[in-house]
């Protein structure tokens, strides 16, 4: 797509990490990170971004964090203009709406992922075992079926290549019986949260991750939350209402673009081949079908209790 914004560096800014979609700017105590246009598959990015998805990513996740931050530590501090770092001010235009300024953590070195329904690699895994990473599930489930609770499935965290699953007995050596008891409650319990919010707008979060650190040694939620990149959402209505021939629900995340990649002939290895325009097209109407589901004219949920 035209004028979508790849990488930083196109504006001048040395960036001190660049993700497959994020690029970070070490400030000292915070740092400042900026969401592109890039789409990534199957872990390789595709040649080409959807204009605006990131400034989409980027304000959905603030909309979660300001939420969540009334009832346990994150690192958002700012997504406003006014706090715009003083060397980029210039490129104010080009960057509204796409970063955020959060303090800088000691990030924990796994990725918490829920799930609540059996689908992508966990059903692949129940197909052949009858476990999701190595958690025994009842026998007889169906893709698509919600499971009896949400459940922790941790992974590790890898700068390069696959996230490789964890069970959770493998965690709680890596982390210590309490932290990991820690992480796993806080991200069943922000599940639960922003499903229950999520399904009375319409929409079913099938499966989310969640990221950790430690900021002036506090347990603190990091990295994005709750987006169509780390999520998985459907629309209430595909999901409930299933006619003849069902395929399975309507999909408001980039697993339409994977659907898309499983049909031509790629080794899923870069280079990533490019998206037709239709598909950039209607990817991007499904991210923003989503972020409007969830944030248009509403203030940031307003939970009672502490997590």
């Amino acid at each position: 797509m035209k004028d979508a914004f790849m990488s930083l560096e196109s504006i001048g800014v040395r960036v001190d990490h660049r993700g497959k979609v994020r690029e970070t700017v070490d400030l000292g105590d915070h740092l400042w990170i900026v969401t592109t246009d890039r789409i990534s598959a199957f872990d390789c990015v595709m040649p080409e971004g959807l204009t605006g998805k990131g400034v989409l990513l980027n304000q959905l996740a603030s909309f979660w964090f300001r939420g969540l931050g009334r009832f346990l530590p994150t690192h958002f501090v700012s997504a406003d203009d006014a706090d715009l770092p003083a060397p980029v001010a210039a490129h104010r235009d080009r960057l509204h709406g796409r970063w955020m300024l959060v303090r800088k953590a000691e990030r924990l070195p796994i990725e918490c992922v829920v799930r609540r329904y059996l689908t992508g690699s966990g059903w692949s895994e129940y197909r052949e075992t009858g476990t999701v990473c190595g958690i025994r599930l009842p026998e007889g489930l169906e893709e698509f079926e919600r499971l009896p609770q949400p459940t922790f499935t941790p992974t590790t965290k890898e700068e390069v290549g696959h996230d490789r699953p964890m069970t959770p007995d493998h965690a709680r050596s890596l982390l210590g019986a309490e932290t990991a008891g820690q992480i796993e409650r806080l991200s069943i319990e922000i599940y639960e949260r922003a499903a229950e919010y999520a399904l009375a707008r319409g929409i079913v979060i099938a499966d989310t991750k969640f990221e950790f650190g430690r900021i002036d040694g506090r347990l603190s939620l990091i990295d994005e939350a709750l987006t169509p990149d780390s999520s998985r959402f459907w629309t209430r209505a595909s999901l409930e209402n299933r006619p003849a021939g069902w395929r399975g629900p309507v999909s408001l995340d980039k697993q339409y673009v994977r659907d898309y990649l499983k049909t031509v002939d790629w080794n899923r290895e870069p280079p990533a081949p490019p998206l037709p325009p239709d598909v950039e097209a209607e990817a991007l109407v499904r991210y923003q079908r989503a972020c409007d589901s969830l944030t248009e004219g509403r203030a940031a949920p307003a939970w009672g209790g502490p997590l």
